[in-house]
């Protein structure tokens, strides 16, 4: 499920009821939970969460143009995608995240590289995302990114 909207209010709207819930609250906790300096915007036609220019004026490397992505939400046919970068390049990060998960209970992990695929509307783990969320600064997430595009 592809929606092309220029705001985030847009791209919610165009979502199911059900999934409104859902975004608007994972909305408020990464919102609540992330680090001061990343910002939320559209992009690659998913909610984002990126290192703005200002701070990071490269950009991402594969289209300086665009901010250095780091969490994206979505909405797709079976479940709502949260990306979360920094668990794709730190390894540390990863382990604290899927050793929490199993910790918590919360039923088997579907997740690949960097994509959390949250299939149950009703059991969404908002307190370990939020803590995710929190885990990484932007300065750390610059250093992390730069020091993975030298390899």
């Amino acid at each position: 499920m592809q929606i092309f909207a220029p705001t985030t209010e847009e791209y919610i709207s165009q979502l199911p009821e059900d999934r409104q819930v859902v975004i608007n609250q994972l909305r408020q906790v990464i919102n609540k939970n992330l680090p001061p300096g990343f910002v939320e915007i559209n992009s690659f036609r998913m909610l984002g969460y990126v290192v703005p220019h200002s701070i990071y004026p490269a950009g991402y490397h594969c289209n300086p143009k665009d901010t250095l992505p780091f969490i994206n939400l979505a909405s797709q046919k079976n479940n709502i995608s949260f990306y979360h970068m920094g668990m794709y390049a730190d390894p540390e990060l990863l382990t604290w995240f899927t050793s929490n998960w199993d910790a918590a209970k919360f039923g088997k992990l579907d997740m690949g590289k960097s994509c959390i695929r949250l299939k149950k509307m009703d059991k969404i783990p908002y307190d370990l995302l939020g803590e995710l969320c929190s885990k990484m600064t932007v300065e750390q997430w610059i250093a992390l990114y730069e020091s993975e595009l030298k390899k």
